[in-house]
């Protein structure tokens, strides 16, 4: 049988369909392995199924020649150092399109408890602090009408102009690939340049990919081209957005809040970050349903059973390791 180690417990039914062919080692312990302990781990296995909070590097790999199949337990795949794999013969995979409507509702969840203050409402409740209604108790911000600018339009993107679009809003539109007027016109959305998007935008919400084009992507220069009721909605990935420039836009009031899945040191948050009341943090839990976590975990199982078996996997990140 083969031999497969997994850096983290997945949901139950993606590691029944490795038991099947295979010999699974699990990491026991609920946390993050060091690097060593990756190293130890993969030693004598034939397949490596990691998490996206794993660093994979060609020290790793090597620790292995005889590895056959990386399987990456995300959409995302920046922690996996691809070219190294592609070099080495070793194909990688990802689990995409599973997140899409998940993130979404994430995100729009955010934006909701954001812009009508939901959290802090919760808060000040549960503290006894509410005596009877109030004219201007804990006003928030409309968010039917209003102007969506979504910073990148992949899969996730799209699904959030669908629910904008329940909502009445108007959306606008960055991204390094911009649509057909077919295209614009069939989903209801406009065009802008990014510093423009940011200036007429209500809420923005980033659905763009971690690469050195989009790093510090929302930084100082681009939050004070908001608007100062603008709110900002990160489900992308944390170091997108400067977080000790958002820590100052919040505290400065340049912005009228944000809502955070993802941070840039994560798990650490900037410091000042916890202390303000016009952010709503949440531990990185967009994919964190029931359904979407447990579907991850067959599609990452099938992936690397398709590699093992001499198949390309459905998911493959390096196609081009099938053409040497």
């Amino acid at each position: 049988m083969w031999k497969v180690f997994v850096t983290r417990r997945i949901p139950e039914p993606g590691l029944e369909m490795l038991r099947e062919k295979c010999e699974v080692e699990v990491n026991p312990e609920d946390r993050v392995l060091t690097k060593e302990e990756i190293i130890e781990g993969v030693k004598g296995k034939d397949a490596l199924l990691c998490l996206l909070t794993d660093d994979i590097d060609e020290e790793i790999m090597d620790a292995n020649p005889n590895l056959k199949v990386i399987s990456n337990y995300a959409v995302g795949f920046n922690n996996i150092k691809v070219e190294e794999a592609t070099k080495r013969g070793l194909p990688v995979t990802n689990t995409p399109g599973v997140l899409t409507e998940t993130t979404a509702d994430m995100a729009w969840a955010l934006l909701m408890a954001v812009g009508r203050r939901i959290v802090e409402s919760d808060k000040f409740t549960r503290a006894g602090k509410f005596k009877g209604w109030g004219p201007m108790l804990l006003l928030g911000y409309d968010i039917y009408g209003k102007t969506l600018g979504l910073v990148g339009l992949g899969r996730i993107g799209e699904a959030m102009v669908k629910r904008a679009h329940g909502f009445d809003m108007k959306v606008l539109y960055y991204d390094a690939n911009r649509r057909s007027p077919e295209d614009e016109k069939e989903l209801g959305i406009e065009y802008r340049e990014l510093d423009q998007l940011l200036a007429e935008s209500d809420y923005v919400s980033l659905h763009v990919p971690l690469l050195p084009s989009t790093h510090h992507l929302i930084g100082e220069r681009e939050l004070g081209l908001m608007k100062k009721t603008g709110i900002l909605i990160n489900t992308a990935r944390g170091p997108v957005v400067d977080e000790k420039a958002l820590v100052k836009a919040l505290q400065d009031g340049e912005i009228a809040g944000a809502g955070l899945d993802v941070y840039e040191n994560e798990p650490a948050l900037e410091p000042g970050l916890i202390d303000l009341d016009n952010v709503v943090l949440a531990p990185h839990t967009a994919s964190a349903t029931r359904e979407t976590r447990t579907k991850m975990a067959t599609m990452a199982a099938e992936n690397l059973l398709a590699a093992l078996e001499g198949k390309i996997p459905p998911n493959i990140v390096n196609p081009e390791v099938y053409n040497k």
